[in-house]
């Protein structure tokens, strides 16, 4: 049974993701994972329903669980990481969904998330009869208390804390009400940074606004960057391993503008000479890091992806157009505080972020939708490729056509019967136009089929 879409076992709790699923899925993960698995979650209201099953099921089948409680994904990642005694993790969550969603993300020993291989045995286990063992073998659970202090530490050690502590930066922090709430304001105290946070309480509803950092939904935390005269607006999704950014003067500051400007500090900081990032970034990253003497390798959209990409080509930095930034010399995977951290020392190294936007080279991107029937993915994607074979084209992820003024990205959906269509030229028309073009061949193409 196919279960794991690009970020773990999502749906919504009490119907798909129930507690029967939980537990089973629990004696699975502990089969593959354990014997010893640490567990994290984020605020949501199911969250600690989901837990308990998980956690019955891991130790029905002789696992122990280190509960680590509420937070960020990559917190429980560090641990998991630094704590060689555990052979793997399970984060609940389902980051930026809706409130009645819940998930189950699974951890490598390593702390990275854990490659198809893995997953795929998991989901082979599922429709099997999991053995369980003896009432004398069953797990424990140890409660820990002290992973967000390590985390903090851990991204304060990594960064010049001391300068950071002597420019007297002011920050407003949107927490989303979610993971986020404990150890991003945490860490903005031990930085010695004045830290205005909104939408600071652990409420799994996400009253204050959709857990997704959109442009749309940040708008009170544009606002009050402006009216408070804050150096930096920070943005996290509800499982905190996304961040992105409001500069000085309000702007929303694209995934994409971020991951320009932080390859260029780091190119500059420490060295190496590629930034790992996928086919559906804005060309405006492999422009930076050109004018850097850098490279950029791209590789398939999902931060697992990326992440082990990076390992194995030896990146400094990499990430993905959604907030989500992975530093190589913190750990293997999106780390949203560590991203905030690492921000404030880049406009204390290269200027205000308004300025260092403005310093980008300008492109255009126009992103469409187009149903797509999951069966007819492949065959459509084949179809478009042949009739222009005559184009630069990349098949990494979807169909990647590059052109002399810009490229276009057809990528199908996960998760959903959907292609996306992405467009980007130096040219605002252009970009428009072309998109409208392969909107208008996709249709067509489908129809015929």
């Amino acid at each position: 049974m196919r279960m794991f879409g690009t970020n773990g076992v999502r749906g919504i709790a009490n119907e798909y993701l129930s507690c029967e699923l939980a537990l089973r899925m629990g004696r699975c993960i502990g089969k593959v994972l354990g014997p010893r698995i640490a567990m994290a979650c984020d605020t949501r209201v199911t969250s600690d329903m989901i837990r308990s099953a998980l956690s019955a099921g891991l130790m029905s089948v002789g696992t122990d669980v280190l509960d680590l409680g509420v937070v960020p994904t990559p917190a429980l990642q560090l641990y998991i990481k630094e704590h060689h005694e555990i052979t793997g993790g399970v984060m609940i969550t389902a980051s930026h969904n809706p409130p009645e969603f819940n998930g189950i993300k699974c951890i490598s020993g390593d702390g990275t998330e854990c490659p198809p291989e893995e997953e795929r045995r998991i989901e082979d286990l599922y429709d099997e009869d999991v053995p369980t063992v003896g009432w004398k073998d069953v797990g424990s659970i140890l409660r820990i208390s002290n992973a967000a202090e390590d985390y903090v530490r851990s991204i304060v050690s990594k960064v010049d804390s001391e300068s950071i502590k002597e420019a007297g930066f002011t920050v407003v922090v949107d927490c989303a009400n979610g993971a986020s709430v404990e150890t991003t304001p945490m860490l903005m105290k031990e930085l010695g940074v004045r830290a205005i946070t909104i939408n600071g309480n652990p409420q799994g509803e996400f009253p204050g606004h959709p857990s997704e950092p959109t442009e749309d939904n940040l708008s009170a935390l544009k606002k009050m960057v402006v009216d408070l005269g804050a150096d930096l607006g920070i943005a996290h999704d509800g499982d905190a391993d996304r961040c992105v950014f409001i500069a000085g003067d309000g702007r929303y500051i694209s995934g994409d503008a971020a991951l320009a400007i932080l390859s260029r500090h780091l190119l500059k900081k420490e060295g190496g000479n590629s930034v790992t990032v996928t086919v559906a970034t804005s060309a405006v990253v492999e422009s930076t890091v050109a004018s850097c003497g850098g490279d950029v390798v791209y590789t398939a959209v999902g931060s697992p992806i990326v992440s082990r990409a990076m390992r194995d080509n030896g990146s400094i930095f990499g990430g993905e157009e959604n907030g989500g930034l992975i530093f190589a010399s913190h750990q293997y995977c999106r780390d949203g505080a560590m991203g905030a951290a690492v921000m404030l020392e880049c406009i204390l190294s290269e200027g205000p972020l308004p300025e260092q936007l403005d310093s980008l080279p300008r492109y255009y991107t126009v992103k469409k939708t187009a149903y797509c029937p999951d069966e007819l993915k492949q065959t459509v994607t084949d179809e478009i490729s042949s009739n222009h074979a005559d184009c630069k084209i990349n098949r990494m992820d979807g169909l990647r056509i590059d052109f002399d003024d810009g490229w276009v990205l057809l990528r199908p959906s996960g998760t959903e019967p959907k292609y996306r269509i992405y467009s980007e030229s130096r040219d605002r028309d252009t970009a428009e136009q072309r998109a409208q073009v392969f909107l208008e061949e996709f249709e067509s193409t489908l129809s015929r089929l």
